[in-house]
Order: C-alpha cells, then structure tokens, then sequence
C-alpha cells in the first residue's frame, strides 16, 4: 500500500551542535521529493533519522499511520540505496538482491523467483551468478536499486545514489530510477547535491541550509520563482541588485540602486513591485547592448560559451555577469548597457 511520509517539527544535535532546527517535510503518496544542498546542510542527518539511523531531539516521523520517532531501523521497513552500494561482497548478484526477502522469511524458491524478476526489470538479467566485483558501478547500482525494491517498501530512500558514476552514466541512471519509481508508485526521499539530477527526478524538491528549508516546490517554480535570495543564488541567478522604487508611472517602475544607477521596469513584464525589492538576474537574464533602458556598465573579460559571450561587467551598482550576442563580440574596456530580459529575472523580498 503506498503510504505518506510526515515529518513534523524534527530537530537534531550533534553533541551541542545543531544539525536540523524544527523541519517539517510531507512526502504524498506515491510522490519522489528530493532534498537538495551542500555538504553539512542537513539533508543527509534527515534521511538517517527517517531511516532510524539516528534520533531526534525533538518531532516526530510518520509513515502513513505508523509513528517510526522510537522504532528501531530493522523494524521501520524502509528500502535504502547507498552512494557505495552496500553490497555484500561474498554473496552473489541474486543473493545480494534476495537478501531482504530472506530477512523476511519468504521461502526459498519463492525469493529466488522475485529476485530474478527484480534483475530483469533493472535491465540486469543473466547476471544473477556474478559477485559485486565482477560488475560495473551501474551495475551495481542497479543491483543496489533491485534490492531495495523487491521488498516493495512503503517507502525508498536514496542517499546520493549516483554520485560515484561518471557524468553519462549519472544521466542514464537517473532517468532508470525515476522510470521504476514511478512504475511501482513507491514513496520517495532523494538526497543529492546535485540540482540537475534533482530537477530532473522529482516531483518537488527542499531547497536546504544550515539545517532548515528554505523552499519545497515543483522544479519549474523554484526555477523561474525563488523564496528568497539564498534560493535564488543557488539555482542560477548569479546577479542580484538591492533597489529602491523612486518613481512610478502606471505600469512602469523606475528603481533606484547603489551608485544611483537607475532602471525602469514594467509591472506587465515582472508583475507587483514592491517600495524596496532585490532584481534577480541570471547571466542571460542581463543583455549587453550598446544603449536601452538598462544600467550603464563597463565590460570586463569575455568568455565563449557557444550560446553566447558572457562578460564580468562593472557598474555602478556593483560586479555583474551578463550575456551578449555572438554577432557582436565587444572588447573589454568598452561601455555598454545590461537590460534585463523579464523571462530570466525575477523580484525578491529583501526581508526573508
């Protein structure tokens, strides 16, 4: 039965040190949510203390109906795929993804046939007789995958899962994962450090630091609609400029920034602009052009990216990074104008 994963008000120390600070997280039914964030901002402690791992100081963890805060790991029945596969050397392919079910007490010929069947749908059948280490790192992880299936838990936990494959075979796998956790509807808690590959996995995804979330969304939103600047940051939006409304004329909003460089805005483009207010901008967001309604700039070094050149622009209001045409290569030293395009900028809250 395909169950929820309710998180409410966890909180965890590391001796006197504080590694999560009252997080709440709900996982639907069915649903792959992804946490996602640097080294030591929390999202590994979270899947250990589902997993039972560790415990909490505070909160509590719920699977559906069942209350896992006290349970121990081996009876909270959870399936796991490790960053190192955690596979047991000595046992061969068909055993490594059995062993569950033995733990379990299906019966011989009954687990020898799952485990099989698992294998082949992992695209791995043949194999079964190999041990670990006659295998690659995919393959591996696919046995690593077919082993936390077969026991068809309520809910499958991944702890950086593709981070030892090289950059294709990331891609690949991936795509396999999300293919089999959607087949099987399974509840899902993904933890990577890896935008794209929690982008391109999950349903939504918990945007972490320094033990809290800063934003749970689909992709798509917290894409184009960060919460806030640290989000902002850390999906792409290299460029952020504090800025001060000083006039308005209907739609149009003209803002003032340090320096007292001045840009216009339309409100049809950005929507609501609120007294004081941080423009969000990725690289493509800012266009170099020779005049428009921008901030005056000086160009700096110029980098190919085959899209486009990017340039390390200085203007009043600080060091920017802003895209231009290829048609148009244009020298450091020469003076321009950065014009926001509306599709990649957005308007922040300077308080949260």
């Amino acid at each position: 039965m395909t169950v929820s994963l309710t998180i409410q008000s966890i909180s965890a120390h590391y001796g006197k040190t504080a590694v999560l600070q009252d997080l709440s997280l709900s996982v639907a039914a069915g649903e792959l949510v992804s946490l996602l964030g640097s080294s030591g901002c929390g999202k590994t402690t979270t899947l250990r203390l589902v997993a039972g791992f560790l415990q909490p100081t505070s909160g509590s963890i719920k699977l559906g109906d069942r209350d896992l805060t006290t349970l121990p790991a081996h009876a909270r029945d959870i399936g796991l795929v490790f960053q190192n596969y955690a596979l047991f050397p000595h046992l061969t392919v068909l055993e490594n993804v059995a062993f569950g079910l033995k733990q379990r007490g299906i019966a011989t010929q009954e687990r020898r046939q799952k485990a099989a069947a698992m294998l082949e749908r992992v695209g791995l059948s043949g194999l079964g007789d190999r041990l670990p280490s006659a295998l690659s790192g995919g393959q591996k992880q696919r046995v690593a995958l077919a082993r936390a299936l077969v026991i068809e838990p309520p809910l499958l936990m991944f702890d950086e899962p593709l981070s030892n494959l090289d950059a294709k075979l990331r891609v690949d796998m991936r795509v396999e994962i999300r293919q089999l956790q959607r087949a099987n509807g399974t509840t899902s808690l993904y933890v990577t450090h890896d935008q794209e590959e929690a982008f391109s996995i999950s349903d939504r995804v918990a945007i972490m630091n320094a033990g809290r979330i800063m934003q749970l969304d689909t992709p798509e939103v917290l894409y184009r609609k960060p919460a806030n600047a640290f989000v902002a940051r850390f999906v792409g939006f290299e460029n952020l400029l504090p800025l001060q409304v000083v006039a308005r004329d209907g739609a149009l909003v003209t803002a003032e920034g340090a320096g007292g460089a001045k840009i216009t805005l339309s409100q049809d483009d950005f929507g609501p602009v609120p007294d004081d207010f941080i423009l969000g901008c990725r690289a493509d967001g800012l266009s170099v052009r020779h005049e428009g309604n921008g901030l005056p700039a000086t160009l700096g070094m110029r980098t190919y990216l085959g899209r486009a050149y990017q340039y390390q622009c200085a203007t009043p209001s600080g060091d920017l990074v802003a895209n231009g045409a290829l048609s148009e290569p244009l020298a450091a030293g020469s003076a321009a104008t950065l014009v926001p395009v509306p599709e990649q900028c957005c308007i922040l809250n300077p308080q949260r």
